[in-house]
């Protein structure tokens, strides 16, 4: 008699089954990878440089006119812009009180920048989500006593990526250093 050892022969269907679990795991592993993921929602970033104290809850306390003879309590449609006619500080001063922000009922991302007439920037909010402001403004520079013609440039941004540039809107006022 022959004593030597017979190598065992794989059966074809343990081979099938190691076969299956690894296609089957290379199949979910794709899946996995390949699935389009759904997009984050965008990240409120901090600013760089002077950003000042922005509150979530921001009101611009200012009332919407009604059209004479319009006795309807629809709110009005579009985009709000805070306007203004004044704002007052001292020589020397690196704030400003003055309310700026995005009005609650909006539906895109503000940018506010602050500036002078001559293109003087004074600040530049970080994005500003529907209901978020700011009461006191933290100033690049101080400015000498005078009067200066002002501005706040609203630039609207789409909220979904928080980067896409909508339109701008200006709102003009007078600034009174003494």
């Amino acid at each position: 008699m022959n004593n030597q050892a017979v190598p065992p022969q794989k059966s074809p269907r343990r081979l099938w089954i190691w076969l299956c679990i690894i296609v089957i795991g290379l199949a979910a592993a794709a899946v996995f990878f390949l699935w389009p993921k759904e997009e984050p929602a965008p990240v409120r970033e901090p600013a760089k440089g002077v950003v000042g104290t922005i509150t979530d809850n921001w009101d611009p306390q200012v009332s919407t006119p009604s059209q004479e003879g319009d006795t309807s309590e629809e709110p009005k449609k579009g985009t709000q812009i805070p306007g203004y006619s004044g704002a007052a500080m001292r020589e020397g001063d690196m704030s400003l009180k003055i309310r700026i922000g995005n009005p609650p009922a909006n539906h895109v991302g503000f940018i506010a920048v602050l500036k002078l007439k001559d293109g003087t920037v004074l600040y530049e909010s970080p994005l500003l989500y529907p209901g978020q402001g700011l009461e006191e403004v933290p100033l690049t520079q101080t400015l000498p006593k005078g009067t200066y013609e002002a501005l706040v440039e609203y630039r609207c941004i789409l909220l979904e990526d928080g980067k896409t540039p909508l339109n701008t809107a200006e709102s003009g006022f007078t600034l009174y250093v003494s």
